[in-house]
């Protein structure tokens, strides 16, 4: 069983400014829950309860949700609002939880080679906390879908979903050979391509990566963006022993976007939102 999940989430969150000038963007609340907990939860019902989270200045906050706040538990104890820290304190005790800084954003290949001494040499989850994602129709968590294919493959896992033709400039973009319904082998990738994409299929925010990633990305040179990208380590996965693309079963928001996150709020308030 996949037990460890890293959280890249040293970026700044500049779409979101001024307010992610002193909140972290995995901070901003999709009703009364951070995004980040969205993530964690994911992960922990996936069985991922080794949490490590790859940080950077100024985002003392995600660390201090995920710990003890005597002052606000005493004022709220034995009141109606006591209820509303269940969820939150259930995974402080069901996960543990370590960190490490991102010393420079050069991207999130580089995010995720800092997170190396966390993680050590077993194969992880990876969650990208601004996509948030709910599974299809009450099924299964899209980590959760995605470790019983690792099962089955034993190679990296990626997400993909379909975007409109104009949008594939946006993403790392795959393109490979169906081997079941929804499940592909891969065989190119192209971060953020600027002419024809190979495909409309977009990687989005949920991985599945075997430990060889970490060697493979100390020695990928910077990419697009003069950034070091996954998507060309994952490439030197392909030829060494494949990777497998999964279309996954729900639906993702793009909470890094204004629009998403505005979507994903209305839609959360709407279906999940419990009032106290």
């Amino acid at each position: 069983m996949i037990k460890k999940c890293l959280f890249p989430a040293a970026g700044y969150g500049t779409r979101f400014l001024p307010a992610t000038k002193s909140i972290p963007k995995e901070m901003l609340p999709i009703v009364n829950r951070p995004l980040i907990q969205y993530g964690v939860e994911e992960a922990a019902n996936a069985g991922m309860t080794d949490i490590a989270i790859v940080t950077g200045r100024g985002k003392h906050a995600i660390e201090d949700l995920f710990d003890n706040n005597r002052v606000i538990e005493d004022t709220i104890r034995g009141s109606d609002k006591e209820s509303l820290l269940e969820d939150t304190n259930r995974l402080m005790e069901t996960c543990t939880f370590s960190y490490i800084r991102q010393k420079k954003m050069k991207g999130l290949g580089d995010a995720i080679l800092s997170g190396e001494p966390l993680v050590g040499d077993l194969p992880f989850g990876v969650v990208l906390a601004d996509d948030l994602c709910i599974g299809e129709n009450g099924r299964d968590g899209i980590l959760a879908q995605m470790v019983s294919i690792y099962e089955q493959h034993r190679c990296s896992i990626i997400a993909i979903e379909e975007v409109p033709e104009q949008d594939t400039h946006k993403y790392g973009i795959v393109s490979g050979v169906e081997i079941e319904p929804g499940l592909y082998r891969v065989e190119d990738m192209v971060e953020k391509p600027q002419g024809a994409a190979p495909s409309n299929l977009a990687i989005i925010g949920r991985y599945i990566l075997t430990p060889d990633i970490f060697d493979l990305l100390r020695t990928t040179p910077a990419g697009a963006g003069g950034e070091v990208q996954i998507t060309d380590a994952l490439k030197s996965q392909i030829s060494n022993g494949g990777v497998i693309a999964y279309k996954f079963r729900g639906r993702r928001f793009d909470c890094g976007s204004i629009h998403g996150f505005v979507e994903a709020t209305n839609y959360f308030y709407a279906h999940f939102f419990r009032q106290n």
